[in-house]
């Protein structure tokens, strides 16, 4: 039998050679001692422990399912190389794992050891004549000469724990740090011992508590004054309790009605007295810091929401996982691709974290189509995407107008800035104070936020306060709208060659301040509707805030701020006409929105003299 033949597993037959390693059997204290953190290996702190394992079976499989991607540098740009030697080898492996398991091991193995081992060595056998194969970090010592190179690996491959010494041009060492080693070694591991071993003792704890406590909930008190009680009393009184209060009892759950002087008292710990959740989520806290991961993407939910679960899942790809992607890129570039025989400043992989990078459909078609300026799609293909056939004509590639002369980056934008000129009215002055208007209102469900948490966690029955609330927010929106609208008043009769000092904002106060308590009264109705439905359903008063808050703060602050804002800027356009002094001043409908309504769509451009309502009965947008 060859060397090679020897060392990838296969005898003459060509079954392969199990690898069987050496058993010794313990007593029991010998193995209550392995089974202590504080002396067991990072393999058995991997079986043994289920925060470690969580955390790190989390960065193995997140890695894992990204895909390695072969690319060739073509000039300036690059092409998939899916027919390179790298990609076919990454592909096919040693025929017993697939990609992803030999990814997910090697992530595990840095993650355990700091440290992880391929075998790349030629295989006629295969398909493409290489095989990759995972070796255990077990199961391999370095041997150098020197305090610098590394000249062999010493392998443990057979069956009777000899060791077989490879090439180390035929070994692809991952290796991390360590201060005096040439190889790493886990920090993680070894830092992680105090804290699990904290663990398994209250583990232990818990079991012996279950295992010899007394399974009493509760004793029967009698006073010390009390006369003497008979055995025959006393054994009826038990017999008469147990009848009737445990078990299937035919007062069972009810209350009882003691003997005078008597009283029931609970006698045991409850699991927040003797901390059993608060020491498993610190341990779940610690081994994530560990390895730098955020807790609430292995389950820790306190404090998540949707807005910051979002970000967190986009800081895994960058904070979590980029150091770990770059590290095992530069390797398989630097090392595996030259092995093969191929040029590496021709070829080289990457992990294809960008589809895991990718928002929702909605996001990504507006990023596409505002990177291109145009549309992106033909009609024929998004007709194949809801699976209708293709239409004659529908391959061509269509452009609006108004990309191609409207001076505009992109078919999305209004267009309403190309058309203003001397003497007409637009409604473009209060562009970037959308996300101030979002804020009015989120600073004001923050703050009653705060306060219903604490009545309703407080059993408070008068817990809302619908005129607190209508006054408040009204407060704030009236000295908002009268702020916009007053700048956006004063900058329109500037543009139409009118001194801003016309503008007389005292006259427009008594009209804002109805409409921000109108508008203030519909934002807190329907927050105690969504609340009183909740409680209703049984939710609990942490949830139900929580659930309608979350969204009140990321969604309904954005869209009623939006609505305010619009009826605000409308309505200091349409004032500075009617304050303007000018006779027959019109005023114009115009559609400046991405997606409006298909009623909004069709009054575009219509006009109606200055106290007229529109055609849909609105005076102005958002009124």
């Amino acid at each position: 039998m060859s060397f090679w033949r020897n060392l990838l597993g296969r005898g003459r037959s060509g079954s392969i050679a199990h690898f069987t390693p050496r058993v010794t059997y313990l007593g029991a204290p010998e193995v209550a001692a392995l089974l202590d953190p504080m002396n067991m290996t990072a393999v058995q702190m991997w079986d043994t422990q289920p925060h470690f394992r969580t955390v790190v079976s989390f960065l193995a499989r997140n890695v894992a399912q990204l895909g390695v991607h072969t690319f060739e540098r073509d000039g300036e740009s690059r092409v998939r190389a899916r027919d390179s030697l790298v990609a076919q080898v990454l592909d096919e492996v040693d025929g017993q794992m697939t990609t992803y398991d030999l990814i997910y091991a090697l992530v595990g193995d840095l993650a355990l050891y700091d440290q992880a081992y391929w075998l790349v060595v030629r295989n006629t056998s295969t398909t493409v004549g290489w095989t990759l194969r995972r070796l255990p970090p077990t199961w391999v010592t370095p041997v150098s000469n020197d305090a610098w190179y590394i000249n062999a690996y010493d392998v443990q491959l057979t069956k009777d724990g000899g060791v077989t010494r490879i090439p180390a041009d035929n070994i692809l060492a991952f290796t991390g740090y360590h201060p005096t080693k040439i190889n790493g070694a886990s920090p993680a591991v070894n830092s992680l011992r105090e804290t699990l071993h904290e663990q398994v003792e209250a583990s232990k704890y818990r079991s012996q508590v279950w295992k010899r406590g007394g399974r009493v909930s509760a004793v029967i008190e009698r006073p010390a004054h009390s006369p003497p009680w008979s055995d025959a009393g006393r054994e009826a009184f038990r017999e008469d309790w147990y009848a009737k209060y445990t078990g299937n009892g035919s007062m069972a759950g009810g209350t009882p009605i003691l003997e005078d002087g008597m009283s029931l008292k609970r006698i045991d710990f409850t699991a927040q007295e003797q901390q059993f959740v608060e020491s498993a989520k610190l341990s779940l806290r610690t081994v994530a810091g560990a390895f730098h991961v955020n807790p609430t993407m292995i389950g820790d939910n306190e404090g998540a929401n949707y807005s910051n679960v979002r970000e967190f899942r986009k800081m895994l790809y960058g904070d979590t996982l980029g150091p770990l992607l770059a590290q095992i890129e530069a390797r398989l570039n630097r090392f595996l691709i030259p092995k093969l025989g191929e040029d590496r400043r021709r070829y080289y992989v990457e992990f294809n974290i960008e589809e895991k990078l990718q928002g929702n459909f909605e996001e990504q078609a507006v990023s596409l189509q505002a990177s291109v300026g145009a549309p992106w799609m033909t009609r024929n293909e998004a007709r194949a995407i809801r699976n209708l056939p293709a239409v004659p004509g529908g391959d061509e590639l269509i452009t609006p107008l108004n990309v191609l002369t409207g001076g505009q980056a992109s078919p999305r934008d209004a267009g309403t800035q190309n058309r203003a000129s001397r003497g007409q009215i637009t409604n473009t002055k209060a562009a970037g104070n959308e996300d101030e208007a979002a804020e009015v209102f989120r600073k004001f469900f923050r703050r009653q936020r705060r306060v219903i948490s604490s009545r309703l966690g407080s059993k408070a029955p008068d817990w809302w306060d619908q005129k607190r609330w209508d006054d408040e927010l009204a407060a704030d929106l009236f000295a908002f709208s009268v702020r916009i609208s007053q700048q956006v008043g004063k900058d329109t009769l500037a543009d139409i060659g009118i001194s801003p000092d016309r503008y007389n904002v005292d006259q427009t106060k008594k009209f804002l301040q109805a409409v921000a308590e109108r508008v203030a009264n519909q934002v807190n109705t329907v927050t105690f509707e969504q609340l009183t439905k909740l409680l209703e359903e049984g939710e609990s008063p942490d949830d139900a805030v929580s659930h309608v808050y979350e969204i009140a703060e990321d969604t309904r602050a954005e869209q009623s701020g939006k609505s305010a804002l619009t009826a605000a800027v409308a309505f200091g356009v349409l004032e500075a006409g009617r304050q303007s002094g000018r006779s027959r001043v019109r005023k114009r409908w115009e559609v400046n929105s991405g997606n409006p309504r298909a009623s909004h769509a069709a009054m575009d451009g219509e006009e109606v003299g200055i106290d007229e309502e529109f055609s849909n009965g609105l005076p102005f947008p958002g009124s």
